[in-house]
């Protein structure tokens, strides 16, 4: 195992994370039960890993009674991280980053997790509503009163996580030393903006879902959904939003992805499990990676990525990403160097969403070096046409957008 320094602290940590999303039964995605749960804890502190990861939202708060119940007698070789901002009830209180809220959510997190004080305690997702000011005021309360060690947050923009620092300091208030982007193979936004943003910060990055939710272990290959796999469970849930999440996973680019992780673990004799775990560990600024087996034989597989060392052949293999529409396509515009795109998508791989890719700010200005044609402004809810030719290829861009962002993108050739 291997240990880093997280962000700007002082604090140690496992380049391995243990995330606990998994574990309980009630609520959300069913995971595994508590000896189960508690079999993986030991596993994973027996190997020499020590970030333990976990929230009040997983399970109910289940997920934070079976890992503080799994660590008792160990929690001095726990980092035992958990979060907080997620509803917890009806009441308009009930959620986000007041300090009413937080006060009373991360008492009910020590008395769940049995422990005095929480190592890394991290905020869930930004909370619009709340002061930045405050929150991070109460937080440094917590600091000062020896229930919490240090502070991080999830869900974040890049801007978001500079307005904190800053808002940290200016307070002389206690720093965040973590944020908690997602970042896979077919995830990769973070690398863009948040990841470099956090490292010129000082502040760690601790990755989740490598595995993009299970599909770079090839189990949803052309579409394939078994019994109780991830997708399986959030049909069964019923609701649109865990419908929308399943369908996400099963998009046609996932598996050029899943094979291309399959592909470089059969060269390496590896598992496409290690690859994608391996991979999401040797980006710039990552700290620590989170991983969320529901077995112990799972556990096993995520923990080989960590001793997986990609040739470098392997890796550039793998950081390519044909299906990278909006960062290819930008650098075009910006620089009217068409080698950006040289390789282009095979014709039913539409419907590519880039979320967190900000538009240009004068996008009529960044595509004047080749001859594309906007037929709409950017302005939300406008659809904007682009023409150009790459080659011999005549392609065909269409860009909806929503606050500033990309929100899809159709490619036609």
């Amino acid at each position: 195992m291997s240990f880093a320094t997280l962000g700007a602290s002082g604090l140690r940590v496992s380049r391995a994370a243990l995330g606990t999303m998994n574990f309980g039964t009630t609520g959300g995605v069913r995971g595994c039960d508590e000896p189960t749960a508690a079999r993986i804890v030991g596993a994973f502190l027996d190997a020499g890993h020590n970030l333990i990861d976990t929230a009040d939202a997983y399970a109910g708060g289940e997920s934070e009674r079976i890992v503080g119940r799994a660590v008792r007698g160990r929690r001095d070789q726990v980092v035992l991280a958990t979060k907080a901002g997620m509803p917890q009830g009806p009441g308009p209180n009930d959620r986000g980053l007041s300090r009413a809220h937080l006060t009373r959510a991360l008492e009910a997190s020590l008395r769940r997790l049995g422990t005095d004080h929480v190592d890394l305690y991290q905020c869930h997702q930004w909370d619009p509503g709340t002061p930045v000011e405050e929150t991070l005021a109460t937080l440094d309360g917590f600091v000062r009163a020896g229930k919490v060690r240090y502070l991080g947050c999830s869900g974040v923009t890049a801007a978001q996580l500079v307005e904190a620092h800053w808002t940290a300091r200016r307070l002389r208030a206690a720093p965040l030393v973590s944020v908690q982007p997602q970042l896979s193979l077919i995830a990769r936004d973070a690398l863009t903006e948040l990841l470099p943003t956090a490292a010129g910060l000082g502040i760690g990055a601790i990755v989740w879902s490598p595995l993009g939710g299970g599909v770079l272990t090839g189990r949803y290959l052309g579409g394939t959904v078994a019994p109780g796999s991830r997708v399986a469970r959030l049909r069964d849930m019923g609701t649109d939003a865990a419908r929308g999440w399943a369908e996400s996973m099963l998009r046609p680019r996932h598996d050029w992805q899943a094979g291309l992780a399959a592909a470089v673990a059969a060269d390496l004799r590896a598992t496409p499990t290690a690859v994608a775990v391996a991979w999401a560990g040797r980006q710039p600024g990552v700290t620590s990676v989170i991983i969320g087996p529901r077995t112990v034989e799972q556990l096993a597989d995520n923990l080989a990525g960590f001793d997986l060392d990609l040739p470098a052949p392997a890796a550039a293999r793998l950081d390519e990403d044909p299906a990278d529409l909006v960062r290819r396509y930008f650098t075009m515009w910006r620089t009217g160097d068409a080698s950006t795109v040289d390789t282009l998508l095979a014709p039913d791989w539409t419907d590519h969403g880039h979320p967190s890719v900000r538009c240009p700010a004068d996008v009529a200005a960044a595509v004047t070096p080749i001859p594309v044609r906007l037929d709409t402004v950017l302005t939300d809810g406008a659809t904007v046409t682009a023409t150009g030719r790459v080659g011999d290829t005549e392609l065909v861009w269409v860009f909806r957008t929503h606050e500033g962002r990309l929100r899809s993108l159709r490619t036609y050739r």
